[in-house]
């Protein structure tokens, strides 16, 4: 089978590789949080892509069973790609920014309560 792949199909298999990695390292690691919701997200995309690469009938069974019948399946596939790292990236972004204001607005309590007590 492994003779059998086609350049996408490997460049698809990578990528969804990395994105479960990296999404693992993510969840695992203390210095980044990711939620569970996240990670689950994570596997059932890039696992779905994978899947989708390995087994390119996947696509054409659905689209039969859809009514789509056509070879539009790789402009399709390369589209969720790109929908769906744009999608990570603005959540990503989101949850930094999260984190950010979180931390500005304890510092920033913790700076009205000094300067309470410093006045009684």
């Amino acid at each position: 089978m492994i003779a059998e792949l086609k350049f996408y199909q490997i460049a698809i298999l990578a990528i969804s590789a990395l994105m479960i990695y990296f999404g693992l390292e993510k969840f695992i690691a203390k210095r980044q949080s990711q939620s569970m919701l996240k990670l689950v997200a994570r596997f059932v995309i890039w696992g779905g892509m994978a899947a989708v690469a390995l087994f390119p009938s996947l696509t054409n069974s659905l689209a039969h069973f859809i009514g789509l019948e056509g070879n539009i399946n790789a402009v399709i596939l390369l589209g969720f790609i790109l929908v769906f790292l744009i999608i990570f990236k603005i959540l990503s972004v989101v949850e930094r920014i999260e984190q950010d204001i979180s931390e500005l607005t304890r510092k920033e309590a913790l700076q009205a309560y000094k300067k309470g007590h410093e006045i009684n």
